[in-house]
């Protein structure tokens, strides 16, 4: 079935959805002007109806969410029992269903995960995604919306029972508004024909202002060894202080008595090329690979900008480089997230933001 938005002007469009209208900077602008919004085709919805649904989500993920209020927003992680992230999601409960807005690679195993750990309880997870649709943009901008959920992203404020690695001051997300509304297919074409181009918003925009906020994804910062630590996801998704989930053995004993063995860096490319990196392009120091890039985009204000997994020994001055598709590489400055000895005994002094690019 044909996206609804394929008819505006300069649509470009991959095989999720839309990517952009021709403008991904003025796009950017918008977005964060809460003058547009993003069709968010990479989201997928799942809902858990029944009056066990919420102390049951408690008892099988990382967050407290037991007490969560209609209205309220929350973001929880699927684990395995070694600690490792397996799914994630955004949550908020309308006082009769609780929404996962979940990214689209990620549904299908979080919907199988829920319905095998149902057992006798009062609960029915199901994949909504055929009726309903996501539109991502700041809170005044969603508003707007014929919203039946809307998400407002907690990111990057320290939640209760969380805890926060990065020790930038100010946090480069700390100004950033953003939620995620549910709505239906029905309103999703009325949205697409009734708004005008300039208010809206490719992925490629969205993208770009969540990876300068250091907003980690399932889909892009998460691999099969990745520890919520190593991306400052305790941050809104753990509660360190709730009853036993699976993985919390290792949640807590990295936190407490060591240190993860890579960190999320964020990096700032050279922006002489016109070339960009892939996802997965290894980080390179001294010819040697020691970490890769997770997320990368070209940002309206700080131009070509990179998350990076990268191994804990790496110095946090250390000049490094990442490779192009094909040959070549690009230098990268690197601005520290996850410090190399991130945990509770760290003791992190207060470091001021690069210098953004004019």
């Amino acid at each position: 079935m044909a996206d609804a938005f394929v008819a505006l002007p300069g649509a470009v469009f991959d095989e999720v959805g839309l990517v952009h209208l021709g403008s991904p900077m003025r796009e950017q602008r918008a977005l964060a002007a809460g003058t547009a919004v993003a069709p968010l085709s990479d989201r997928r919805v799942l809902t858990v109806a029944g009056e066990d649904r919420l102390t049951w989500l408690d008892s099988i993920t990382s967050q407290a969410v037991a007490r969560l209020q209609p209205g309220e927003s929350s973001e929880l992680l699927v684990l395995d029992p070694h600690g490792h992230v397996e799914h994630a999601a955004a949550v908020v409960d309308d006082g009769t269903r609780t929404w996962l807005i979940v990214d689209e690679t990620d549904a299908e195993g979080l919907l199988t995960f829920l319905t095998r750990m149902r057992f006798r309880l009062r609960v029915d997870p199901q994949d909504v995604s055929a009726a309903h649709r996501v539109i991502g943009g700041t809170a005044d901008a969603t508003a707007s919306l014929d919203a039946v959920a809307v998400w407002q992203d907690p990111w990057p404020a320290v939640r209760t029972g969380g805890w926060g690695y990065a020790a930038t001051d100010p946090h480069p997300g700390a100004e950033r508004d953003w939620s995620e509304a549910v709505i239906t297919a029905s309103a999703y074409e009325v949205l697409a024909a009734s708004r005008a181009p300039e208010s809206i918003a490719g992925r490629l925009a969205a993208d770009a202002l969540r990876i300068a906020a250091w907003r980690p994804r399932v889909a892009a910062e998460a691999d099969e060894r990745t520890l919520p630590h190593e991306v400052d996801w305790l941050r809104t998704a753990i509660h360190l202080e709730k009853g036993c989930y699976r993985g919390q053995e290792t949640v807590a004993k990295v936190h407490n008595l060591g240190h993860p063995p890579r960190r999320l860096a964020a990096l700032h490319l050279d922006g002489s090329d016109a070339e960009l990196p892939s996802p997965g392009a290894e980080v390179r120091r001294d010819g040697e690979a020691v970490g890769a890039i997770t997320s990368v985009a070209r940002h309206f204000e700080e131009g070509p900008i990179a998350l990076a997994l990268l191994k804990r020994t790496v110095p946090v001055d250390a000049a490094l480089t990442v490779a192009l598709d094909g040959e070549g590489e690009v230098a990268a400055a690197q601005e520290q997230i996850v410090p190399p000895d991130a945990g509770r005994t760290a003791s992190i002094p207060r470091m001021p933001r690069l210098s953004r690019r004019r």
